[in-house]
């Protein structure tokens, strides 16, 4: 069974329930070995200078009506590997300030989404 995302550790950032688990049983599927879910902007205090330990992350634009940006900015400057998957509509401006980062829309299809974490670990 291909495994693209074996052994690795992956921090999803998600306020959906449902979309989240949905998030976190495709990277278990996918070989995973840890998926943490982060569902707050409180939730990520601390966490972007490397106190929580992750190869990956699945970043959601939006957190409950709170942008995520500031977060993947720190992400971005520390050559951490990460996606956007989000019903954010402004994409030229996701693309302009994070070249190279994939935005994978909502709704997804799980194979795109587990294919964007696996390219963007370098797998």
């Amino acid at each position: 069974m291909h495994q693209p995302l074996s052994g690795l550790r992956v921090l999803v950032l998600e306020d959906e329930f449902l979309i989240a688990m949905d998030v976190e049983q495709l990277c278990r599927d996918s070989g995973a070995s840890d998926v943490s879910i982060l569902r707050t902007l409180g939730d990520l205090d601390g966490h972007a200078d490397g106190n929580l330990p992750f190869d990956v992350a699945v970043v959601d634009v939006m957190l409950s009506g709170n942008s995520t940006l500031g977060f993947a900015r720190e992400l971005y400057r520390r050559g951490k590997p990460f996606i956007f998957a989000s019903g954010y509509t402004e994409v030229n401006d996701i693309q302009r300030n994070f070249p190279g980062v994939p935005l994978i829309a909502k709704p997804y299809v799980g194979d795109a989404l587990v294919s964007a974490i696996a390219a963007a670990a370098k797998r």
